[in-house]
């Protein structure tokens, strides 16, 4: 089992930076879990906006955030960081970080698939 705790949420402008934070604790090695970030606007469903694998080599990002987000993991200090540059209004939501238990070596794209759940912090983007 894992805990998550996301930080770094907060009130921007529209094209200033944001830096996530999500950090893990737990029995099982961070480095067992793939883990991604989602997001959460009013009235809309949960969606991926990016994905790093066990050995954060592989990324995957939504059409919506590549060339402006980033996601890295430092596994010796059991944190994944999603750095969201050049924001926008519609960047508004809730950012959840997610981690999924994994024997393989990919990015998760599906909801789904993932096991535990930070409680999420909120990103608001004015124009």
């Amino acid at each position: 089992q894992v805990q998550l705790v996301e930080s770094g949420g907060g009130l921007v402008q529209a094209g200033d930076s944001l830096r996530l934070s999500c950090a893990a604790s737990g029995r099982t090695s961070f480095s067992m879990y793939a883990m991604g970030w989602f997001r959460q606007a009013p009235g809309k469903e949960r969606e991926i906006v990016a994905a790093i694998s066990r050995s954060g080599e592989n990324t995957y990002y939504a059409d919506s955030v590549k060339g402006r987000f980033i996601i890295s993991s430092d596994n010796a200090k059991n944190t994944v960081y999603l750095q969201m540059n050049s924001l926008k209004p519609e960047d508004t939501a809730v950012y959840y970080c997610a981690a999924d238990f994994s024997w393989r070596d990919y990015p998760q794209e599906e909801l789904y698939e993932y096991d535990y759940w930070g409680q999420g912090t909120q990103v608001t983007v004015s124009s």
